[in-house]
């Protein structure tokens, strides 16, 4: 019991009333913290306001990396659906022989050259990819394409080199090495935003077969404006386009496409691809194996202030925001070029890879060299005199090897996402235990049919009489067009199942440069093989009538040689195709 004389007991102060004792009450701690003891506190609520600002912060930044993806992709098929315009190469090629007075020789060094320079800087390009972003490239085809059309176009309109105010050959051959470096860099800078931003996803094959199928439908729609839009005002009924016009029209168009794919094609969550790239070192070995790779691959903010094995640092906790709204910095750079620089050597020291890029150059070889001689293939089918059936004209066939293309690509594409065998199996439900395994068809299965299906097309256009050809030339143009497509579709799919997305840029970039070799040796045999027949007489009839040649000694030995080297590339895949079982890789 207190004693009387004791001073005046202070007033109670519960745990629950400290915050209202240590500062003035305000309006919002009366509704808050003068209730019963059940009511919400202040901190409390702000406890739940973070919870609840970091969830819709999280969506929000989840939200803008889809709308970021998939603006991207649409930026990307925008660029391939403008990027083939070479494709269309056979709607001109023969107006070159008459107009500017080319011979066969040099109509293919034209195109051969555009090959070269489409082909041969892919792995510069895929390098510039990988280690920087896909916007500089697209930026750059803007130029190469404006630059190199709009040469041609002044070049054709100047005349044959010998006349009068006419410009010499060369200028035509460095105008399409400007066409096709913008092609390299539209095309290649399309692709790989589509393969990092959805190559881990299970639509992967779809993804790129899409962009890809864009590329193939370009050459086709294209021809199609030249052949109807930019026909010759002198006579419209022959087909002819006016190719100084054509060539100014796809200057405009593909410097504007070029322009926008600079501000929309972005890649979205390298960091992340990174990160996965550096657990898939360390599960080979190769990250424990190098000493130095490791001691750089350190993440930053690890060991520092007691942190070690367990604790995130603030890059890691950062990352996906960063990727979004900030620079890299030099440890990220630094640590991204020594991955992917890893990543390069294991890609060229792997034997199967040497084995996909030999059958890619035996097959796509023979694809480019029919593709950029339709036109002149087309005339040797009639006698020089008579004039070619619509039915038969460059611009038909450019268009049903465009529109058998495309739909190749999407198939094989769409149909790889849905049957290909997956590496991890799918578990069982336990309801189920005896239940059949899901149907899969392997992605190679895919390719060596369409092989075939193309080796087929090359074999009719080498073995059938030309009276009997004429009739059947688009089956040839479907078949070839069926067969190309899906190599090209394929092909890089299985080199992102293979080897991964987070160096595809060069990895890609290194396999596809082969077809500028295959392009230039069919090319210079197609020339060689055309040229002699004009100096033969042809079937007995008719003799090569100057530049022109006509019948199947102009292409038959020609045809016969890559029929025999799309079997051969067959075999290669087969060969690949084992190795890559015997090491576990679903394909």
């Amino acid at each position: 019991m207190p004693s009387s004389s004791s001073p005046p007991s202070s007033p109670h102060i519960d745990k629950l009333d400290f915050d209202s004792n240590r500062r003035p009450q305000t309006s919002h701690d009366s509704l808050h913290s003068s209730g019963p003891s059940g009511h919400l506190l202040r901190d409390d609520e702000s406890f739940f306001s973070n919870i609840v600002d970091g969830v819709i912060e999280r969506d929000r930044r989840k939200m803008r990396r889809q709308v970021l993806k998939y603006a991207s992709f649409a930026s990307a098929i925008l660029n391939c659906l403008c990027a083939g315009s070479i494709t269309a190469y056979s709607l001109y090629g023969p107006l070159f022989l008459k107009h500017l007075r080319y011979n066969q020789f040099q109509v293919n060094a034209v195109s051969t050259t555009a090959e070269l320079a489409m082909y041969l800087p892919v792995p510069l390009f895929g390098y510039l990819c990988d280690r920087y972003n896909p916007r500089p490239l697209s930026l750059g085809s803007a130029a190469f394409f404006g630059v190199g059309y709009l040469l041609a176009a002044l070049t054709y309109r100047a005349g044959p080199p010998r006349s009068e105010g006419g410009w010499p050959f060369s200028v035509m051959v460095v105008a399409f090495v400007g066409v096709g470096m913008g092609t390299s860099c539209m095309y290649l800078s399309a692709v790989t935003t589509c393969a990092k931003n959805f190559g881990r996803g299970k639509h992967k094959g779809l993804a790129l077969a899409m962009p890809i199928a864009a590329f193939g439908l370009s050459g086709m729609w294209q021809s199609q404006v030249g052949s109807h839009f930019f026909a010759q005002k002198e006579d419209e009924t022959n087909g002819d386009v006016d190719v100084f016009r054509y060539f100014l029209f796809l200057a405009g168009l593909l410097f504007a496409v070029g322009l926008v794919g600079a501000v929309g094609l972005r890649v979205v969550g390298e960091e992340e691809m990174i990160d996965d790239a550096v657990d898939e070192l360390e599960r080979s070995g190769l990250f424990e194996d190098s000493p130095f790779l490791q001691r750089s691959l350190l993440h930053d903010g690890e060991n520092v202030n007691g942190n070690g094995y367990g604790t995130l640092s603030p890059r890691h906790r950062d990352a996906e925001a960063s990727s979004l709204a900030s620079e890299p910095t030099d440890s990220d750079t630094l640590k991204k070029t020594l991955v992917l620089n890893a990543e390069t050597r294991i890609f060229l020291t792997d034997p199967t890879m040497w084995l996909l890029a030999a059958g890619f150059f035996l097959t796509t070889g023979p694809g480019e060299a029919f593709i950029n001689n339709l036109g002149t293939i087309l005339h040797t089918l009639y006698p020089p005199s008579a004039s070619i059936p619509h039915s038969n004209s460059p611009a038909t066939h450019v268009s049903i090897v465009a529109l058998t293309s495309t739909f190749a690509r999407l198939l094989t594409g769409t149909l790889s996402d849905l049957l290909a065998p997956s590496t991890t199996p799918t578990p069982t439900p336990k309801s189920k235990p005896k239940s059949k395994p899901p149907l899969t068809v392997s992605r190679l299965t895919f390719l060596l049919t369409s092989t075939l299906l193309f080796s087929l097309g090359l074999l009719l256009l080498s073995t059938l009489p030309t009276r009997t050809t004429r009739p059947l030339f688009p089956l040839v143009s479907a078949l070839i067009g069926l067969g190309y497509g899906a190599i090209f579709s394929l092909t890089p799919i299985i080199v992102s199942v293979v080897w991964g997305v987070q160096n595809f840029g060069t990895n890609w970039g290194l396999v596809a440069v082969v077809p500028a070799a295959g392009a230039a040796i069919w090319g210079a045999v197609y020339s060689a093989v055309y040229q002699a027949g004009v100096r033969r007489v042809v079937l007995g009839e008719e003799e090569g009538v100057g530049r022109l040649c006509y019948g199947a000694v102009c292409y038959r030995a020609t045809f016969w040689g890559m029929t025999g080297a799309s079997w051969f590339a067959v075999g290669l895949w087969a060969w690949a195709w084992g190795r890559w079982r015997k090491r576990g890789i679903a394909v």
